[in-house]
């Protein structure tokens, strides 16, 4: 059975462009109350004026790194809208570097973001939305965090460790009526590959063309939320390449990393 979203309240993370505005898009296209977030406030307001029903919806920005305003967006958000029923767990950075290449302080620094700051926000959450009778929890990983690439190394760990978290989060709560779902992005055209961090901590600056070849965000956004709406928990969303490859995988690692080696990988 699907979800009814108009009449849900969805908190997104990381809503200020790239796979977090668009599915905010979607989300309000199909009638839910969308709370987004991010840091740049003048950012998220050009997205909710984008929505349908621009006035439904609610910006709260915050700097996902920091626990006192991460705990105060949450007590903004439960003060506006009174609930959250989903939460997207969006915010994220990827990483363009070698694993020799790459400072610890900056693999720690993607962990930081990709991993800890998701799961002090879903704790946040969970309490009160156990309270209200139910919800679901969405973890935003990555294709790279099912298989291991060049230049991903502390990146592909991040998402990996989120996707089983996530595991873990939906057997130990399969009795409280929150459902779990963990969503794996292949190539989408988004400023992720722009964003990335480098070695040294720095950002590449460049799109690679992978990325740019990729799945549109609105076409990921779309095939995401009709996902989500009929209660998967485990969405690849991704070109036929990057699901090829997870079949592989699940069938005979050794071949899938011989494939990979001899890949053109950037």
């Amino acid at each position: 059975m699907k979800t009814k979203l108009k009449d849900l309240t969805v908190w997104i993370t990381g809503a200020s462009s790239g796979l977090g505005e668009a599915l905010t898009l979607e989300f309000a296209r199909r009638g839910a109350t969308v709370v987004l977030s991010g840091r740049n406030s003048e950012k998220l307001e050009a997205v909710k004026n984008k929505c349908k029903n621009p006035k439904k919806h609610l910006v709260v920005p915050f700097d996902i790194l920091d626990v006192a305003q991460t705990e105060i967006a949450y007590s903004t958000v439960i003060e506006k809208t009174g609930s959250v029923d989903w939460l997207i767990n969006n915010a994220g950075v990827s990483q363009r570097s070698l694993i020799m290449d790459t400072a610890e302080e900056v693999e720690r620094k993607l962990m930081e973001i990709d991993y800890f700051a998701q799961t002090r926000l879903t704790r946040l959450v969970l309490p009160e939305m156990i309270a209200q009778g139910g919800g679901k929890i969405v973890m935003v990983s990555s294709v790279a965090g099912l298989l291991g690439t060049q230049y991903r190394g502390a990146y592909g760990a991040a998402k990996a460790a989120i996707h089983m978290w996530a595991n873990s989060l939906r057997a130990e709560l399969s009795d409280k009526n929150i459902s779990v779902a963990t969503i794996f992005p292949g190539f989408i055209q988004t400023n992720v590959s722009i964003n990335a961090l480098t070695g040294d901590g720095s950002v590449q600056g460049t799109m690679d063309e992978a990325t740019d070849q990729g799945l549109t965000a609105k076409a990921f956004a779309k095939q995401t939320v009709k996902a989500l709406a009929c209660g998967e928990e485990y969405i690849i969303v991704a070109g036929r390449k990057e699901k090829l490859a997870t079949l592989v995988n699940r069938l005979s690692p050794p071949k899938l990393y011989k494939l990979i080696r001899g890949a053109k990988v950037t």
